[in-house]
C-alpha cells in the first residue's frame, strides 16, 4: 500500500462523511438560526426552546433522507471492502 492509496483512501472517507453529515447539519443550523431570530425578536432568552423543533426537524430530515444515507454507506463500504484485497498486493 503506498501512500497515495492511503491519501485517497482518507479523501474518500472524508467526502463521505461530509455527504452523510450535510442534510442534518444543514436543516439544524436553519432551524437554529430561525428559533435565535424568534427569541431574538420576542426577547424571550429560553435555552430549551430551540431542542424541539430541531428535534422534529431532524426526524423528518431523516425520514427524507434516511434511506439514501444508509445506500450511500452501503455502498462505499462495499467500495472499500473491495479494495482490501489490492492493499495487500
Amino acid at each position: 500500500m503506498d501512500t497515495a492509496m492511503v491519501v485517497d483512501l482518507g479523501r474518500q472517507a472524508l467526502w463521505m462523511t461530509m455527504l452523510i453529515s450535510g442534510p442534518l447539519l444543514i436543516v439544524g443550523l436553519v432551524i437554529g438560526l430561525l428559533v435565535g431570530i424568534f427569541q431574538a425578536a420576542t426577547s424571550i432568552n429560553e435555552q430549551t426552546l430551540s431542542f424541539i423543533p430541531k428535534l422534529l426537524g431532524l426526524g423528518l430530515t431523516l425520514s427524507i433522507f434516511g434511506g439514501w444515507m444508509i445506500n450511500s454507506l452501503v455502498d462505499y463500504t462495499r467500495i472499500i471492502f473491495g479494495r482490501i484485497p489490492a492493499l495487500f498486493m
